[in-house]
């Protein structure tokens, strides 16, 4: 998208002199993508101590167990995830069958050089 905006000169100096950039819209642009990342990342910390992950050997052990128990007394759990892909039939063909042809796209006229 073509969009005009006013820059601060000494910033953008400062930041096309790490020579990192070739152009000033790759400045901009690696700048936005910063912001972006910079947003994933502030959603992560805030999740700082909401989440707790045992990857010890009885943590497995226990996980297992726990879905053992729940298969067990036919409630949902996640084992399915685990099982290979069941085989997806192929798709039927269709026969396509049109009403009308369809238009023709739109082309400028060439201009002959002169």
């Amino acid at each position: 998208m073509r969009t005009n905006i006013v820059i601060d000169d000494k910033l953008m100096a400062e930041v096309m002199a790490t020579g990192q950039f070739k152009t000033k819209r790759e400045a901009v642009e690696e700048g936005l993508r910063v912001l972006k990342r910079r947003h994933v990342y502030d959603g992560l910390l805030a999740l700082r101590g909401k989440l707790h992950w045992d990857d010890s050997d009885q943590g497995w052990a226990d996980y297992r167990q726990n879905q053992a128990a729940l298969k067990a007394q036919g409630l949902p759990h996640d084992a399915d995830a685990l099982a290979p892909p069941q085989e997806v039939p192929a798709p039927v063909a269709r026969l396509a069958v049109a009403a009308e042809p369809a238009p023709k796209p739109y082309l400028p006229a060439r201009r002959k050089k002169p």
